[in-house]
């Protein structure tokens, strides 16, 4: 169970549910509860066929290119870290123009569910504690998402503009120290690897 939890906290501050909300709430606001209730639907299981097919996949694809565990680290971990600084210096998601049939798939699904800092952490967390564990912790966080999209009208009350900013710029500094982290065992094991 422990493994478990080492797997769902980063995944859940990597998937951000709080900081994807206002744009969730921005994209379906002139829908009606029917429509809305599919989006949430198409949205988490597009998100979760992604992570977990990466999830899978993705560390035979690394053999393939000769890429080591420590070397994903560092490369990870930059990227997760610039992915938060981004958040955190903008403080707002990135948006663009969607077609309202595919709404939930993307960009609600792909990237803002299941974007880059998600698929890192499976990767980097399936080398360290197995790939089912893994799995369950980003499907369990991936239905999270889906539960708070459709509790998305009292959050937001109850938080309000300022509240879901700044949980949002809170996960996004965890964000920046998992990165620290994962680049800091990445270069010891490259370190560790030159010395033997």
């Amino acid at each position: 169970m422990t493994k478990f939890w080492l797997c769902f906290v980063p995944l859940f501050v990597a998937v951000d549910a709080i900081g994807v909300l206002p744009l969730f709430v921005s994209l379906t606001e002139e829908m009606d509860k029917a429509r809305r209730r599919a989006v949430i639907l198409q949205s988490i299981s597009t998100a979760s066929i992604v992570a977990v097919a990466f999830l899978w996949f993705g560390p035979a694809l690394l053999r393939f290119l000769g890429i080591t565990v420590a070397d994903f680290m560092v490369a990870g971990g930059v990227l997760l870290l610039a992915i938060s600084l981004s958040d955190l210096i903008t403080g707002e998601k990135r948006q663009r123009q969607v077609e309202p049939d595919s709404l939930g798939a993307v960009p609600i699904g792909i990237p803002l569910i299941t974007g880059p800092a998600v698929l890192t952490t499976c990767l980097l967390l399936t080398s360290m504690h197995g790939r089912w564990i893994t799995t369950a912790a980003v499907v369990v966080n991936i239905a999270f998402v889906g539960l708070v999209f459709l509790a998305a009208g009292p959050i937001t009350r109850v938080l309000g503009r300022t509240g879901t900013k700044t949980a949002s710029k809170l996960a996004s500094l965890l964000l920046a120290a998992i990165a620290v982290m994962l680049m800091r065992k990445g270069i010891m094991g490259i370190l560790a690897l030159q010395v033997s």
